[in-house]
Parts: C-alpha cells; sequence; structure tokens
C-alpha cells in the first residue's frame, strides 16, 4: 500500500506509475473522494467545537435563570448532524481505503518502460545452450514416455492442469528441493520455515493478493480462508504488526510448500504438461531489510536463486521486467528465464522483487533504527528459489538423451540416491 500523505501530495508521481504500468485507474476521482472525505472531518470537528460553545452558554443562561430552549434545540440539531457526517465519513473512508487497497506501487526509475514480456530488457546469460543430434522432446513427452508423468489419472482424479508423479518424477521433485532448501539454509543464511499453506484474508491482503487477485485464488466455501497462491504470503505475515529490531535486518526465510492458483485468463496456454498447473510445489525466499539497502538485498536474492541453476548446470537468462510487466507489489523484479530446448525458448522459472515498504504498510511491519524513539516500515522482498515443477521440466528437456533415457544432473545423483539416468524401469 502507499503513503496517503503520498498520493496527495504528489498525485502526478502516482499516475506517471499507473502509464509506467499502462493502468487505467481514475486517480482524479479518487482525490474527489478523499476530498470529501476530509470535509466531512472538518464539519464534525466544526460542529463539535460550536457544540462545547453553546453548552458553555447554555450553562451560563440557567445559571442567570434564562430559557436556553432555542440553544438546546441547536445542539439536538448539531447532533444529529454529527451522526449523519460520522457515516458519510465512514463511507467515504471505506472508498478512500479500496482505492488505496488497489493502488500498484511505484516502479523504480531503473524499470524499463514497456507494455508486456516482449519489453522487458535481458540483462545476461548464463550457460551454453545444448545441443542435440536428434529432435529433443518437450517435457510432457519424456515424463510420459519415462513412465513418471501422468496427466490422464490427474484428470479422473481432479481435472485438467493437474500431475500425478511416478517412481523417479516423485522422487526428483522431492530431490529438487530438498537440493534446494539445502543450499539456501547452509550457504545463504535462510531460517527454513514450514508454514500453514491456508492462510485468512487479512493474511492474503497483506502481501497485496487481495483485492485485486481474487479471482486467482482458491477460496474454501463458507471460509473466509484461502489457499495459497505462493509461500510468499505467510511468510511475508509472519511479522504482521511487529516491530523488529534493526539490528536483525536483513533475515531472510525459506520455505517448500504446494501453491494453488485457478489461472484466470490463462485458457488455452500451456494446457499440455507441468507449466501452468493449478497445483504445484516451490520453494521461496523472503527477505525484510533495512530500507537502505534493499536494492542491494535484492541482488543477493537474485543471485541465491541463481546458485540453484548453476549447480544444476542450466543454462538461463537475467530479463528486468518492464512497467507493463512488473508485478502489482514490486518496485522492480528481475525473472530468470531457464532453456527448455524441447519448446526452443526460454521461460520463467523465477522471479525476485523488491517491494519497498508496500507489503509493510499494508500488513504493519516496522522496525526500529537503534536509538530513534518512532518505528518505520521496513521493506521486504522475494523470489522462487526455485518453482520446483518448471526445474524438473528444464532438467527432463536439458539432459535428455537420443535413447530416450534422462541423465541425472551431477549436484542432484547424491539427493537421487546415486541414481545416473533415469530410464522407465525407474
Amino acid at each position: 500500500m502507499l503513503d496517503l500523505k503520498f498520493v496527495r501530495k504528489s498525485p502526478e508521481t502516482v499516475k506517471d506509475a499507473l502509464r509506467k504500468r499502462n493502468m487505467d485507474l481514475d486517480l482524479d476521482a479518487f482525490q474527489a473522494i478523499d476530498a470529501k472525505r476530509r470535509e466531512y472531518l472538518q464539519e464534525v470537528e466544526d460542529l463539535k467545537s460550536r457544540r462545547n460553545e453553546v453548552s458553555k452558554q447554555i450553562g451560563q443562561r440557567k445559571k442567570n435563570g434564562e430559557d436556553a430552549e432555542d440553544l438546546i434545540q441547536a445542539m439536538g440539531e448539531a447532533a444529529e448532524r454529527i451522526k449523519e457526517l460520522d457515516a458519510l465519513a465512514k463511507e467515504a473512508e471505506a472508498e478512500v481505503q479500496d482505492w488505496m487497497l488497489s493502488l500498484p506501487n511505484i516502479p523504480d526509475t531503473s524499470v524499463p518502460d514497456g507494455e508486456d514480456d516482449a519489453d522487458n530488457e535481458e540483462l545476461r546469460t548464463w550457460g551454453a545452450l545444448p545441443t542435440f543430434s536428434f529432435l529433443p522432446k518437450e517435457h510432457w513427452e519424456l515424463g510420459v514416455q519415462l513412465s513418471g508423468l501422468d496427466f490422464e489419472r490427474a484428470a479422473k482424479l481432479t481435472g485438467s492442469r493437474f500431475a500425478v508423479y511416478w517412481g523417479w518424477a516423485a522422487k526428483l521433485e522431492r530431490a529438487l528441493a530438498q537440493f534446494m532448501l539445502d543450499i539456501q539454509t547452509t550457504e545463504h543464511d535462510y531460517t527454513e520455515v514450514m508454514p500453514p499453506v491456508i492462510v485468512n484474508s487479512q493474511t492474503m491482503r497483506g502481501t497485496g493478493q487481495l483485492p485485486k487477485f481474487e479471482e486467482d485464488l482458491f477460496k474454501l466455501e463458507g471460509w473466509e480462508y484461502y489457499l495459497i497462491p505462493t509461500a510468499e504470503v505467510p511468510l511475508t505475515n509472519l511479522h504482521a504488526g511487529e516491530v523488529l529490531d534493526e539490528q536483525d535486518l536483513p533475515r531472510g526465510y525459506a520455505a517448500f510448500t504446494p501453491c494453488f492458483r485457478s489461472e484466470a485468463g490463462s485458457y488455452g496456454k500451456d494446457t499440455k504438461g507441468l507449466i501452468r498447473q493449478h497445483q504445484f510445489n516451490k520453494v521461496e525466499l523472503v527477505r525484510f531489510a533495512h530500507p537502505d539497502h534493499s536494492f542491494e538485498e535484492l541482488e543477493n536474492l537474485l543471485g541465491h536463486a541463481e546458485t540453484v541453476l548453476k549447480r544444476l548446470e542450466l543454462p538461463y537468462r537475467v530479463v528486468t521486467l518492464c512497467g507493463g510487466d512488473i508485478g502489482f507489489s514490486a518496485v522492480k523484479t528481475y525473472d530468470l528465464e531457464v532453456w527448455l530446448p524441447g519448446q526452443d525458448t526460454y521461460r520463467e522459472i523465477s522471479s525476485c522483487s523488491n517491494c519497498g515498504d508496500f507489503q509493510a504498510r499494508r500488513a504493519g511491519i516496522r522496525f526500529k533504527r537503534a536509538g530513534a524513539k518512532k518505528a518505520e516500515f521496513l521493506h521486504t522482498l522475494n523470489g522462487s528459489g526455485l518453482a520446483v515443477g518448471r526445474t524438473l521440466v528444464a532438467v527432463l528437456e536439458n539432459y535428455q538423451q537420443e535413447d530416450g533415457s534422462v541423465a541425472i544432473p551431477e549436484a542432484l545423483k547424491p539427493y537421487m540416491g546415486g541414481l545416473e539416468r533415469i530410464t522407465p524401469k525407474n
């Protein structure tokens, strides 16, 4: 959430941010509502002040034995008007709050202009793209042929965009998650957390999923509970309403959880395979940073996610998201895109974002500088470290062999019980 005082004082900056995001929000309408709310509140204050004066006048008249009926009647009318104005102000306040919750974060000046992902800027690449003496297959074909991925039985159990993992596939998914967690917790000082995957609406609002993205969420019928779309939601809100000490920053949390997304608006996209599932697993990284150092922490976070791809020797590129593609809560975002030879393209496998104080303001997460009397909002960051299913996709496609088998990356062999190669019998 943006600072209301900032929105009032710098409307042109907010309008420029909306233009950069290619968002159409009538900020003038918001300003009109906010001005009306303040008018109501000011009138209430004026009436209360007048009421106090009249109350003294009534007391003086009664003391002098004079009639005060006209003043008493005026007091009653003022009380009714105050009641009416309080209701109007409350209604306007709710509208202001709704508006504030709908306003996205202000992109950093380093974020490039652009309309969509086609305008994202490639920052760098890593690793040589693999070459094959045969036409490489897509992961879903490999997974089915090797008897590891079963989409037909998943459709029978639930519906489309779900998968059953058999044997080696289930083991590989588990191995990848363990591999990622070990790197982040032993090398990059993240504390591992196992949070609930069902959260309340306030927790969803804290990170910006509500109210804007409700159609993308799975809500439990009859409850104000939601299945998490990412562990960013519970991890960030672990410190909702708290004040941390400056010396506690930065701090990082890592969690391996299932994630649930309705994929609203993605009809017809990536209908085959694991790229766009309703349920998938992810290792999420969340960092709480000092405002003076959050962009340094963004680079650190990006490097932590890159480490996983480098250890797996998977070629990838880093792109800076443009204004039209950046997330609702983000100030700046880098995407990691892994190379998928079966699709002959790079695909997103991680987004690493600095959210500034946007989420901290919504969730009430503060810190206190050493010697300071007043607490202030800290900065939050998040990134996938990585999306486990998509990493499995990348391993299958990049390590496929001409005979239809898939080699195990060297770094994963200890996690796969020494298995060298995936064949149907695995």
